[in-house]
């Protein structure tokens, strides 16, 4: 049994899925289509752009998407289907990557959601209000411990469980600062604030919340083909409860070390990440050893797992 995994922030880098695009009429047509969306060439800041600006939450979430079903269009166009996975999942933002993937939304709408999810994420807290850091060598319970000590009436959450040993805490910049040096007392390998200008996943994203749920409301969504895994259940869930998922997703943490167990519990035992870059597979080995991981961001990655995928 199979799972597809769809990248979150953190992923973009100038130039991803270009050769898709070049090799595949199907995968340029995604970056034609979410440049339609949202009136302009998103697609020439993805592959010639500054990475400062492919960087901001606004860009790199329908950047990250339209990257990823580029990837899934050229699997198609080789004769892979969403339907060779039993489940679908994303790491956040990919989480609407996975549900466009499995047919539940069309590209173009969820290339607008996305842009107003970054814009509502960006603008929910004044830059240099919040920030979020990475705890490196602690599990989630010593995470959430240390969160809890840093807050002193501030916000401090655990926001993405990522594997055993990587925990993001995210909240008010003085407070998540002071995660960072107790987790260091406490033993972490290494604590360190990320580069990124706004607190995800903690409460202080309650107005994006608020955002989304608006946004989310005027969009039809499908069943998916294949059954979502969801960030904030760690487990598969009914089509009817998606919206509220995506809406509490904004706010709640990225339970993906458990969401990874729970597939591996299940009897997924082979992982196919779709999309940018190779960091959740990490993940995915992280979290269970036994459970085979590929990346698909490329031509060549493409013709591959078609070879393995249509064998099997």
């Amino acid at each position: 049994m199979r799972a597809f995994i769809f990248p979150g922030q953190g992923a973009q880098t100038i130039g991803m899925g270009q050769a898709l695009a070049e090799a595949y009429p199907a995968a340029r047509a995604v970056f034609d289509e979410v440049d339609e969306a949202l009136g302009e060439k998103l697609s020439d800041l993805i592959w010639s752009g500054d990475i400062a600006e492919l960087t901001l939450t606004r860009n790199a979430q329908p950047a990250l998407m339209a990257t990823s079903l580029a990837a899934m269009r050229a699997l198609e166009a080789e004769g892979v289907t969403i339907e060779a996975a039993s489940y679908v999942a994303g790491h956040s933002l990919g989480e609407y990557s996975a549900l466009a993937a499995a047919g539940a939304l069309s590209v173009a709408d969820t290339a607008r959601l996305l842009r107003i999810r970054g814009e509502a994420m960006q603008d929910a807290v004044p830059v240099g209000v919040g920030a979020m850091a990475v705890l490196l060598g602690m599990d989630f319970e010593a995470a959430q411990a240390v969160a809890e000590e840093a807050a002193q009436g501030e916000v401090c959450e655990a926001a993405n469980d990522n594997d055993p040993s990587q925990v993001v805490v995210s909240g008010h910049k003085a407070a998540v600062e002071r995660a960072v040096e107790i987790a260091k007392e406490k033993g972490a390998k290494r604590a360190m604030l990320l580069p990124v200008s706004a607190p995800f996943h903690s409460s202080l994203m309650q107005p994006a919340a608020e955002v989304m749920a608006g946004a989310l409301a005027e969009v039809q969504m499908a069943a998916p083909t294949v059954p979502l895994v969801a960030n904030v259940r760690a487990e598969a869930v009914e089509t009817d409860a998606i919206k509220d998922l995506l809406v509490e997703q904004v706010t709640g943490s990225v339970r993906w070390r458990e969401s990874v167990a729970w597939m591996a519990g299940v009897g997924v035992t082979e992982v196919w990440e779709i999309g940018a870059g190779k960091a959740l597979s990490g993940m995915v080995k992280r979290v269970d050893r036994s459970v085979a991981t590929r990346a698909v961001g490329t031509p060549d990655d493409v013709i591959a797992a078609a070879a393995a995928l249509n064998e099997g």
